[in-house]
């Protein structure tokens, strides 16, 4: 990750300590607080802000995969990116770089000024 990728996150990192032992991403307030972010939340809200940045097709989180396997190809580091994703299988890894272009999120995101807003904002602890 770039140093611009910790400098968003951090603020995050640093809230998260502050609540219950847990995953990284995780409920920030109520009775549930620190417990896991479930997976069908997670969808929803990418839903809402892709649908809030502009981006007209089906989004799912699973596609931000695709696209760093994307970026990465194109800037070169083709050998790494089974190794970055987690792939024990070259084969998986093939199947993200051929014919699945997310270029609608990558064009979106890259035309967007960042970051829009800091990762802290809206935290309610």
């Amino acid at each position: 990750m770039d140093q611009w990728g910790w400098e968003q996150l951090l603020p995050w990192l640093t809230a998260r300590a502050e609540l219950p032992v847990g995953p990284l991403f995780c409920i920030i307030d109520g009775p549930t607080r620190g417990r896991p972010w479930s997976g069908a939340a997670v969808r929803s809200e990418f839903r809402r802000l892709a649908e809030r940045a502009g981006i007209e097709r089906r989004f799912a989180p699973h596609q931000l995969r695709h696209a760093h396997a994307l970026e990465l190809a194109r800037e070169g580091v083709s050998l790494n990116i089974q190794r970055q994703l987690g792939h024990t299988n070259l084969g998986t890894t093939s199947i993200y770089l051929q014919g699945i272009d997310p270029e609608e999120i990558i064009a979106t995101v890259r035309t967007r000024p960042g970051p829009m807003m800091s990762a802290s904002a809206g935290l309610q602890l």
